[in-house]
Protein backbone atom coordinates (compact mmCIF):
# COMPACT_ATOMS: atom_id res chain seq x y z
CA UNK A 1 0.00 0.00 0.00
CA UNK A 2 1.44 3.40 -0.92
CA UNK A 3 2.38 5.88 1.73
CA UNK A 4 0.90 9.36 1.68
CA UNK A 5 2.59 11.02 4.69
CA UNK A 6 4.33 14.34 4.10
CA UNK A 7 7.69 15.20 5.68
CA UNK A 8 5.92 17.42 8.22
CA UNK A 9 3.54 14.61 9.17
CA UNK A 10 6.43 12.20 9.60
CA UNK A 11 8.25 14.68 11.83
CA UNK A 12 5.13 15.30 13.90
CA UNK A 13 4.69 11.57 14.51
CA UNK A 14 8.25 11.25 15.88
CA UNK A 15 8.78 11.91 19.68
CA UNK A 16 10.36 15.34 20.20
CA UNK A 17 13.04 13.90 22.48
CA UNK A 18 14.44 11.89 19.60
CA UNK A 19 14.39 14.69 17.03
CA UNK A 20 18.12 15.11 16.90
CA UNK A 21 19.73 16.30 13.68
CA UNK A 22 20.15 12.68 12.65
CA UNK A 23 16.49 12.00 13.43
CA UNK A 24 15.33 14.89 11.31
CA UNK A 25 17.40 13.66 8.37
CA UNK A 26 15.97 10.19 8.82
CA UNK A 27 12.45 11.61 8.75
CA UNK A 28 13.19 13.46 5.50
CA UNK A 29 14.62 10.27 4.00
CA UNK A 30 11.43 8.42 4.90
CA UNK A 31 9.43 11.17 3.23
CA UNK A 32 11.50 10.79 0.07
CA UNK A 33 10.94 7.03 0.12
CA UNK A 34 7.22 7.62 0.55
CA UNK A 35 7.14 9.84 -2.54
CA UNK A 36 8.89 7.18 -4.61
CA UNK A 37 6.53 4.52 -3.31
CA UNK A 38 3.58 6.41 -4.85
CA UNK A 39 3.66 5.38 -8.54
CA UNK A 40 3.17 8.17 -11.08
CA UNK A 41 0.06 7.83 -13.17
CA UNK A 42 1.00 6.23 -16.49
CA UNK A 43 0.58 8.49 -19.51
CA UNK A 44 -2.15 7.48 -21.95
CA UNK A 45 -0.40 6.12 -25.04
CA UNK A 46 -1.78 7.16 -28.42
CA UNK A 47 -0.58 5.34 -31.52
CA UNK A 48 0.01 7.39 -34.65
CA UNK A 49 0.52 5.32 -37.79
CA UNK A 50 2.44 7.19 -40.48
CA UNK A 51 4.23 6.79 -43.81
CA UNK A 52 7.34 8.91 -43.32
CA UNK A 53 10.84 7.48 -43.35
CA UNK A 54 14.31 9.02 -43.63
CA UNK A 55 14.79 12.71 -42.82
CA UNK A 56 11.03 13.40 -42.84
CA UNK A 57 10.42 10.51 -40.46
CA UNK A 58 13.06 11.88 -38.10
CA UNK A 59 11.35 15.27 -38.05
CA UNK A 60 7.96 13.65 -37.46
CA UNK A 61 9.43 11.75 -34.50
CA UNK A 62 10.75 15.04 -33.15
CA UNK A 63 7.29 16.62 -33.33
CA UNK A 64 5.82 13.77 -31.31
CA UNK A 65 8.67 13.88 -28.79
CA UNK A 66 8.38 17.64 -28.38
CA UNK A 67 4.65 17.35 -27.69
CA UNK A 68 5.23 14.56 -25.19
CA UNK A 69 7.75 16.76 -23.38
CA UNK A 70 5.18 19.54 -22.89
CA UNK A 71 2.97 17.42 -20.60
CA UNK A 72 2.84 14.06 -18.88
CA UNK A 73 -0.75 12.99 -19.37
CA UNK A 74 -0.47 11.73 -22.97
CA UNK A 75 2.24 10.08 -25.01
CA UNK A 76 2.07 10.10 -28.81
CA UNK A 77 3.71 6.95 -30.19
CA UNK A 78 4.59 7.25 -33.91
CA UNK A 79 4.64 3.94 -35.79
CA UNK A 80 6.03 3.77 -39.34
CA UNK A 81 3.81 1.56 -41.52
CA UNK A 82 5.40 1.81 -44.97
CA UNK A 83 4.30 3.78 -48.01
CA UNK A 84 1.16 5.90 -48.08
CA UNK A 85 -0.93 3.16 -49.74
CA UNK A 86 0.45 0.55 -47.31
CA UNK A 87 -0.31 2.75 -44.31
CA UNK A 88 -3.89 3.41 -45.38
CA UNK A 89 -4.73 -0.18 -46.32
CA UNK A 90 -3.01 -1.41 -43.15
CA UNK A 91 -5.13 0.89 -41.01
CA UNK A 92 -8.33 -0.26 -42.74
CA UNK A 93 -7.43 -3.91 -42.10
CA UNK A 94 -6.50 -3.13 -38.49
CA UNK A 95 -9.81 -1.33 -37.96
CA UNK A 96 -11.73 -4.40 -39.09
CA UNK A 97 -9.68 -6.49 -36.64
CA UNK A 98 -10.20 -3.87 -33.89
CA UNK A 99 -6.44 -3.41 -33.56
CA UNK A 100 -6.24 0.04 -35.10
CA UNK A 101 -4.50 3.22 -33.94
CA UNK A 102 -6.23 6.43 -32.90
CA UNK A 103 -4.47 8.45 -35.63
CA UNK A 104 -3.52 7.43 -39.16
CA UNK A 105 -1.77 9.53 -41.78
CA UNK A 106 -3.57 9.23 -45.13
CA UNK A 107 -2.40 10.79 -48.39
CA UNK A 108 -4.68 13.18 -50.22
CA UNK A 109 -5.94 10.68 -52.81
CA UNK A 110 -7.27 8.49 -50.01
CA UNK A 111 -9.68 11.24 -48.91
CA UNK A 112 -12.73 9.85 -50.72
CA UNK A 113 -12.07 6.38 -49.29
CA UNK A 114 -11.87 7.75 -45.76
CA UNK A 115 -14.97 9.93 -46.25
CA UNK A 116 -16.92 6.87 -47.37
CA UNK A 117 -15.83 4.79 -44.37
CA UNK A 118 -19.06 5.31 -42.44
CA UNK A 119 -18.66 4.87 -38.70
CA UNK A 120 -14.88 4.48 -38.89
CA UNK A 121 -13.91 8.15 -38.76
CA UNK A 122 -14.17 10.60 -35.89
CA UNK A 123 -14.33 13.90 -37.84
CA UNK A 124 -11.74 16.43 -36.71
CA UNK A 125 -14.21 19.29 -36.33
CA UNK A 126 -16.35 17.15 -33.99
CA UNK A 127 -13.36 15.79 -32.07
CA UNK A 128 -12.07 19.30 -31.32
CA UNK A 129 -15.54 20.53 -30.32
CA UNK A 130 -16.16 17.53 -28.06
CA UNK A 131 -12.75 18.01 -26.40
CA UNK A 132 -13.25 21.74 -25.94
CA UNK A 133 -10.09 22.53 -27.88
CA UNK A 134 -9.86 25.74 -29.97
CA UNK A 135 -10.28 25.02 -33.66
CA UNK A 136 -10.92 27.67 -36.30
CA UNK A 137 -10.86 26.37 -39.90
CA UNK A 138 -10.39 29.93 -41.18
CA UNK A 139 -6.93 29.96 -39.56
CA UNK A 140 -5.72 27.39 -42.10
CA UNK A 141 -4.72 28.04 -45.71
CA UNK A 142 -7.85 27.88 -47.90
CA UNK A 143 -6.08 25.72 -50.48
CA UNK A 144 -5.58 23.14 -47.74
CA UNK A 145 -8.89 23.27 -45.91
CA UNK A 146 -11.00 23.04 -49.06
CA UNK A 147 -9.51 19.69 -49.90
CA UNK A 148 -10.49 18.07 -46.62
CA UNK A 149 -13.92 19.51 -45.85
CA UNK A 150 -17.36 18.13 -46.58
CA UNK A 151 -20.01 20.00 -48.56
CA UNK A 152 -21.13 21.74 -45.34
CA UNK A 153 -17.63 23.12 -44.80
CA UNK A 154 -16.72 20.82 -41.89
CA UNK A 155 -13.09 19.71 -41.70
CA UNK A 156 -13.01 15.93 -41.61
CA UNK A 157 -9.29 15.38 -41.07
CA UNK A 158 -6.46 17.42 -39.62
CA UNK A 159 -4.18 19.03 -42.23
CA UNK A 160 -0.66 17.96 -41.36
CA UNK A 161 1.72 17.72 -44.29
CA UNK A 162 0.57 19.46 -47.45
CA UNK A 163 2.90 19.79 -50.41
CA UNK A 164 2.90 20.71 -54.08
CA UNK A 165 5.34 19.79 -56.87
CA UNK A 166 8.07 22.30 -57.67
CA UNK A 167 11.13 22.37 -59.90
CA UNK A 168 14.50 21.58 -58.30
CA UNK A 169 17.73 22.58 -60.00
CA UNK A 170 21.34 21.47 -59.51
CA UNK A 171 22.90 24.93 -59.69
CA UNK A 172 26.44 23.53 -59.92
CA UNK A 173 25.55 21.66 -63.12
CA UNK A 174 23.78 24.74 -64.48
CA UNK A 175 26.99 26.74 -64.03
CA UNK A 176 28.98 23.98 -65.73
CA UNK A 177 26.64 24.15 -68.75
CA UNK A 178 26.78 27.96 -68.91
CA UNK A 179 23.16 28.31 -67.75
CA UNK A 180 22.00 30.92 -65.25
CA UNK A 181 21.63 29.01 -61.96
CA UNK A 182 19.28 31.66 -60.61
CA UNK A 183 16.92 31.54 -63.58
CA UNK A 184 15.43 28.04 -63.87
CA UNK A 185 13.36 27.13 -66.96
CA UNK A 186 9.81 28.50 -66.92
CA UNK A 187 8.21 26.56 -69.79
CA UNK A 188 8.41 23.00 -71.07
CA UNK A 189 10.26 24.08 -74.24
CA UNK A 190 12.69 25.92 -71.95
CA UNK A 191 13.19 22.67 -70.02
CA UNK A 192 14.10 20.81 -73.20
CA UNK A 193 16.55 23.50 -74.34
CA UNK A 194 18.24 23.64 -70.93
CA UNK A 195 18.47 19.84 -70.90
CA UNK A 196 20.24 19.81 -74.28
CA UNK A 197 22.83 22.32 -73.04
CA UNK A 198 23.36 20.30 -69.89
CA UNK A 199 23.87 17.13 -71.91
CA UNK A 200 26.35 18.95 -74.15
CA UNK A 201 28.28 19.73 -70.96
CA UNK A 202 28.41 16.04 -70.03
CA UNK A 203 25.31 15.66 -67.85
CA UNK A 204 23.58 12.35 -68.75
CA UNK A 205 19.99 13.43 -68.10
CA UNK A 206 18.13 16.72 -68.22
CA UNK A 207 15.30 16.11 -65.76
CA UNK A 208 13.23 13.49 -64.02
CA UNK A 209 9.98 13.54 -62.04
CA UNK A 210 8.62 12.11 -58.81
CA UNK A 211 5.05 10.79 -58.41
CA UNK A 212 4.28 10.50 -62.15
CA UNK A 213 0.49 10.89 -62.11
CA UNK A 214 0.54 13.71 -59.54
CA UNK A 215 3.12 15.69 -61.53
CA UNK A 216 2.41 14.76 -65.15
CA UNK A 217 -1.38 14.64 -65.07
CA UNK A 218 -3.01 15.97 -61.89
CA UNK A 219 -0.92 19.11 -61.35
CA UNK A 220 -0.24 19.47 -65.07
CA UNK A 221 -4.01 19.85 -65.53
CA UNK A 222 -4.60 22.26 -62.65
CA UNK A 223 -1.58 24.36 -63.70
CA UNK A 224 -3.22 24.78 -67.13
CA UNK A 225 -6.80 25.11 -65.81
CA UNK A 226 -7.92 21.88 -67.49
CA UNK A 227 -10.37 19.52 -65.78
CA UNK A 228 -9.43 15.90 -65.19
CA UNK A 229 -12.99 14.97 -64.25
CA UNK A 230 -16.58 16.12 -64.10
CA UNK A 231 -18.28 17.42 -60.96
CA UNK A 232 -15.36 19.81 -60.26
CA UNK A 233 -12.83 16.98 -60.37
CA UNK A 234 -14.97 14.87 -58.07
CA UNK A 235 -15.24 17.44 -55.29
CA UNK A 236 -18.93 17.75 -56.12
CA UNK A 237 -19.79 14.09 -55.68
CA UNK A 238 -18.75 10.47 -56.17
CA UNK A 239 -20.69 10.26 -59.44
CA UNK A 240 -17.89 12.10 -61.27
CA UNK A 241 -16.24 10.75 -64.42
CA UNK A 242 -12.64 11.15 -65.57
CA UNK A 243 -11.84 13.41 -68.53
CA UNK A 244 -8.09 12.78 -68.70
CA UNK A 245 -8.17 11.80 -72.38
CA UNK A 246 -7.71 15.38 -73.56
CA UNK A 247 -5.37 17.32 -75.91
CA UNK A 248 -3.26 18.91 -73.15
CA UNK A 249 -2.29 15.64 -71.48
CA UNK A 250 -1.78 13.90 -74.82
CA UNK A 251 0.59 16.69 -75.93
CA UNK A 252 2.52 16.50 -72.67
CA UNK A 253 2.85 12.71 -72.68
CA UNK A 254 3.95 12.79 -76.32
CA UNK A 255 6.70 15.26 -75.40
CA UNK A 256 7.85 13.10 -72.49
CA UNK A 257 7.98 10.02 -74.71
CA UNK A 258 10.04 11.87 -77.33
CA UNK A 259 12.41 13.30 -74.70
CA UNK A 260 12.79 9.89 -73.08
CA UNK A 261 14.54 8.64 -76.22
CA UNK A 262 17.56 10.89 -75.62
CA UNK A 263 17.22 11.33 -71.84
CA UNK A 264 16.22 14.96 -72.04
CA UNK A 265 13.66 13.42 -69.69
CA UNK A 266 14.39 10.18 -67.88
CA UNK A 267 11.63 8.31 -66.07
CA UNK A 268 12.74 7.09 -62.65
CA UNK A 269 9.74 5.13 -61.41
CA UNK A 270 6.70 5.66 -59.25
CA UNK A 271 6.39 7.56 -55.99
CA UNK A 272 9.84 8.99 -55.12
CA UNK A 273 11.93 6.32 -56.84
CA UNK A 274 13.44 8.89 -59.23
CA UNK A 275 15.20 10.71 -56.38
CA UNK A 276 18.60 8.97 -56.71
CA UNK A 277 18.91 10.24 -60.29
CA UNK A 278 18.79 13.80 -58.96
CA UNK A 279 20.75 13.21 -55.75
CA UNK A 280 23.67 11.72 -57.70
CA UNK A 281 23.80 14.43 -60.36
CA UNK A 282 22.75 12.04 -63.11
CA UNK A 283 19.82 14.38 -63.81
CA UNK A 284 20.31 18.11 -63.39
CA UNK A 285 16.65 18.90 -62.67
CA UNK A 286 13.75 17.20 -60.93
CA UNK A 287 10.08 18.01 -60.52
CA UNK A 288 8.90 16.67 -57.21
CA UNK A 289 7.20 17.40 -53.93
CA UNK A 290 8.12 20.60 -52.14
CA UNK A 291 8.71 18.26 -49.20
CA UNK A 292 11.46 16.47 -51.13
CA UNK A 293 13.63 19.38 -50.01
CA UNK A 294 14.57 17.69 -46.72
CA UNK A 295 15.72 14.54 -48.49
CA UNK A 296 17.64 16.46 -51.14
CA UNK A 297 19.49 18.55 -48.58
CA UNK A 298 20.31 15.40 -46.59
CA UNK A 299 21.55 13.40 -49.59
CA UNK A 300 22.82 15.76 -52.28
CA UNK A 301 26.19 17.52 -52.36
CA UNK A 302 25.41 20.47 -54.60
CA UNK A 303 24.00 23.98 -54.55
CA UNK A 304 20.20 23.60 -54.74
CA UNK A 305 17.88 25.94 -56.61
CA UNK A 306 14.09 26.16 -56.87
CA UNK A 307 11.57 27.13 -59.53
CA UNK A 308 7.89 26.88 -60.34
CA UNK A 309 6.53 23.99 -62.38
CA UNK A 310 6.99 24.53 -66.15
CA UNK A 311 3.97 25.24 -68.32
CA UNK A 312 3.06 25.00 -71.99
CA UNK A 313 3.14 28.63 -73.20
CA UNK A 314 0.53 28.15 -75.91
CA UNK A 315 -2.16 27.27 -73.34
CA UNK A 316 -4.15 30.42 -72.70
CA UNK A 317 -4.14 31.54 -69.07
CA UNK A 318 -1.34 29.22 -67.97
CA UNK A 319 -0.02 29.01 -65.37
CA UNK A 320 -3.10 28.92 -63.15
CA UNK A 321 -2.39 27.49 -59.67
CA UNK A 322 -0.98 24.27 -58.28
CA UNK A 323 -2.88 21.75 -56.15
CA UNK A 324 -1.73 20.02 -53.00
CA UNK A 325 -0.49 16.58 -52.24
CA UNK A 326 0.81 15.24 -48.98
CA UNK A 327 -1.46 13.90 -46.28
CA UNK A 328 -3.75 14.61 -43.37
CA UNK A 329 -4.31 12.95 -40.01
CA UNK A 330 -7.53 10.98 -39.69
CA UNK A 331 -8.90 9.93 -36.31
CA UNK A 332 -10.46 6.47 -36.13
CA UNK A 333 -13.37 5.54 -33.88
CA UNK A 334 -13.34 2.69 -31.38
CA UNK A 335 -10.53 3.86 -29.11
CA UNK A 336 -10.82 4.77 -25.39
CA UNK A 337 -12.16 8.25 -24.61
CA UNK A 338 -8.92 9.25 -22.88
CA UNK A 339 -7.04 8.83 -26.14
CA UNK A 340 -9.31 11.25 -27.97
CA UNK A 341 -8.71 13.96 -25.38
CA UNK A 342 -4.99 13.53 -26.01
CA UNK A 343 -5.41 13.53 -29.80
CA UNK A 344 -7.25 16.85 -29.60
CA UNK A 345 -4.50 18.37 -27.46
CA UNK A 346 -1.91 17.07 -29.93
CA UNK A 347 -3.74 18.68 -32.85
CA UNK A 348 -3.86 21.97 -30.94
CA UNK A 349 -0.11 21.67 -30.39
CA UNK A 350 0.54 20.96 -34.07
CA UNK A 351 -1.40 24.11 -35.00
CA UNK A 352 0.81 26.42 -32.98
CA UNK A 353 2.48 28.96 -35.29
CA UNK A 354 5.96 28.21 -33.98
CA UNK A 355 5.47 24.44 -34.40
CA UNK A 356 4.06 24.78 -37.92
CA UNK A 357 6.77 27.26 -38.92
CA UNK A 358 9.47 24.82 -37.76
CA UNK A 359 7.84 21.96 -39.66
CA UNK A 360 7.48 24.05 -42.84
CA UNK A 361 11.01 25.42 -42.71
CA UNK A 362 12.65 22.06 -42.04
CA UNK A 363 10.68 19.90 -44.48
CA UNK A 364 9.40 21.98 -47.41
CA UNK A 365 5.77 21.21 -46.60
CA UNK A 366 3.40 24.15 -46.81
CA UNK A 367 2.71 26.05 -43.60
CA UNK A 368 -0.86 24.93 -42.95
CA UNK A 369 -1.83 28.10 -41.09
CA UNK A 370 -1.63 31.71 -42.16
CA UNK A 371 0.06 32.54 -38.84
CA UNK A 372 2.86 30.02 -39.52
CA UNK A 373 3.49 31.56 -42.94
CA UNK A 374 3.59 35.06 -41.49
CA UNK A 375 5.92 33.91 -38.71
CA UNK A 376 8.28 32.28 -41.23
CA UNK A 377 8.35 35.50 -43.20
CA UNK A 378 8.90 37.62 -40.08
CA UNK A 379 11.77 35.33 -39.07
CA UNK A 380 13.44 36.07 -42.41
CA UNK A 381 13.35 32.45 -43.53
CA UNK A 382 12.44 33.17 -47.16
CA UNK A 383 14.97 35.98 -47.40
CA UNK A 384 17.74 33.75 -46.04
CA UNK A 385 16.65 30.78 -48.19
CA UNK A 386 15.65 32.16 -51.61
CA UNK A 387 13.17 29.98 -53.46
CA UNK A 388 11.72 28.21 -50.44
CA UNK A 389 8.50 30.16 -50.88
CA UNK A 390 7.94 28.77 -54.40
CA UNK A 391 5.36 26.26 -53.19
CA UNK A 392 3.27 28.98 -51.53
CA UNK A 393 3.53 31.27 -54.56
CA UNK A 394 2.37 28.43 -56.82
CA UNK A 395 -0.62 27.67 -54.64
CA UNK A 396 -1.68 31.32 -54.47
CA UNK A 397 -0.71 32.39 -57.99
CA UNK A 398 -4.36 32.77 -59.06
CA UNK A 399 -7.71 32.15 -57.36
CA UNK A 400 -8.59 28.46 -57.82
CA UNK A 401 -11.13 27.55 -60.50
CA UNK A 402 -13.38 24.47 -60.53
CA UNK A 403 -10.55 22.83 -62.48
CA UNK A 404 -7.80 23.75 -60.03
CA UNK A 405 -9.23 23.38 -56.52
CA UNK A 406 -8.07 19.81 -56.18
CA UNK A 407 -9.61 16.41 -56.79
CA UNK A 408 -11.56 13.79 -54.89
CA UNK A 409 -12.25 10.56 -56.71
CA UNK A 410 -13.18 7.21 -55.24
CA UNK A 411 -10.64 4.39 -55.57
CA UNK A 412 -8.11 6.98 -56.72
CA UNK A 413 -5.20 5.02 -55.28
CA UNK A 414 -6.01 2.33 -57.85
CA UNK A 415 -6.82 4.90 -60.53
CA UNK A 416 -3.35 6.38 -60.09
CA UNK A 417 -1.84 2.94 -60.63
CA UNK A 418 -3.79 2.67 -63.90
CA UNK A 419 -2.65 6.12 -65.05
CA UNK A 420 0.97 5.32 -64.28
CA UNK A 421 0.77 1.94 -66.05
CA UNK A 422 -0.48 3.69 -69.17
CA UNK A 423 2.15 6.44 -68.92
CA UNK A 424 4.85 3.79 -68.63
CA UNK A 425 3.48 2.08 -71.75
CA UNK A 426 3.68 5.43 -73.57
CA UNK A 427 7.28 6.07 -72.47
CA UNK A 428 8.26 2.56 -73.54
CA UNK A 429 6.84 3.16 -77.02
CA UNK A 430 4.20 0.46 -76.57
CA UNK A 431 1.21 2.82 -76.93
CA UNK A 432 0.54 6.22 -78.39
CA UNK A 433 -0.35 8.88 -75.79
CA UNK A 434 -3.90 8.98 -77.16
CA UNK A 435 -4.36 5.20 -76.87
CA UNK A 436 -2.85 5.15 -73.38
CA UNK A 437 -5.03 7.99 -72.11
CA UNK A 438 -8.15 6.48 -73.64
CA UNK A 439 -7.40 3.19 -71.88
CA UNK A 440 -6.59 4.97 -68.61
CA UNK A 441 -9.86 6.89 -68.76
CA UNK A 442 -11.95 3.79 -69.50
CA UNK A 443 -10.26 1.69 -66.83
CA UNK A 444 -10.31 4.56 -64.34
CA UNK A 445 -14.00 5.26 -64.83
CA UNK A 446 -14.77 1.60 -64.20
CA UNK A 447 -13.04 1.96 -60.82
CA UNK A 448 -15.02 5.13 -60.07
CA UNK A 449 -18.30 3.40 -60.84
CA UNK A 450 -17.36 0.46 -58.63
CA UNK A 451 -16.64 2.87 -55.76
CA UNK A 452 -19.90 4.73 -56.33
CA UNK A 453 -21.85 1.49 -56.32
CA UNK A 454 -20.20 0.40 -53.06
CA UNK A 455 -20.86 3.79 -51.45
CA UNK A 456 -24.36 4.90 -52.49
Amino acid sequence: MAWHLSAAQLAASTPKASLSRRGALAALSLAALASFAQPAAAATEIQWWHAMSGPLGEKLEKLAGDFNATQGEYRIVPVFKGTYPETMTGAIAAFRAKQHPAIVQVFEVGTATMMAAKGAVYPTYKLMKDAGEPFDPSAYLPAVTGYYTDTAGNMLSFPFNSSTPILYVNKDLFRKAGLDPDSPPKTWPDMAEAAKKLQAAGVPCGFTTQWPSWVNLENLSAWHNVAIGTRENGLGGFDAALTIDNPLTAKHWAALAEWQKTKIYDYGGRQAKADPKFFSGECAMSIGSSAARAGILANAKFDLGYGMMPYWPEVKGAPQNAIIGGATLWVLTGRPAAEYAGVAKFFTYLSRPEVQAWWHQNTGYLPITKAAYELSRAQGFYEKNPGTDVSIRQMTLNPPTPNSKGLRFGNFVQVRDVIEEELEATLAGQKTPEAALSAAQTRGNALLRAFEKANP
